[in-house]
């Protein structure tokens, strides 16, 4: 199988069903993605596929083969994304442990909506923060659109 991960094209034995979530991890030592809940609910597995939010613990990797996928590694070569910049002025991650999921959500509403409301806010960002820093995001995804 051939995957490019992160603008690197890499070819695996994996079967076409194993999640990408365990490819990205196992595979290709890509721990920024994180395991939550194995269901795709919770969003700590967020990568982006082709420029779209998708949770990589329900995504088959054979459902992916050929397309581009982006994990937190990739995002920007100097972790200096606009999303990410704005994540630490607001001192966003209290554990930490969903923030990549997190930014990966963000960074792909907005590279859709660059100037999304509070409703498109909340509608498109669906990932769990175990830690409740839902006011730190709001404002954080603010801040990366401009608003702030």
């Amino acid at each position: 199988m051939r995957l490019t991960v992160n603008g690197r094209e890499v070819e695996l034995a994996v079967e076409a069903d194993t999640p990408l979530l365990w490819v990205l991890r196992d595979w290709l030592n890509l721990t920024g993605t994180k395991f939550g809940c194995g269901i795709g609910r919770c969003g700590a597995c967020t990568v982006h596929v082709d420029g779209r939010a998708l949770r990589a613990c329900t995504v088959p990797v054979g459902q992916v083969e050929g397309q581009r996928i982006t994990t937190i590694e990739g995002l920007a070569a100097a972790a200096d994304h606009p999303v990410q910049r704005a994540w630490i002025a607001e001192q966003v991650p209290q554990c930490g442990y969903c923030q990549p999921g997190m930014v990966m959500a963000a960074a792909a509403l907005l590279a859709e909506n660059p100037d999304p409301s509070e409703d498109e806010i909340d509608a498109s960002i669906t990932n769990l923060c175990r830690c409740g820093t839902y006011p730190r995001i709001r404002r954080a995804i603010r801040r990366a659109a401009g608003g702030d």
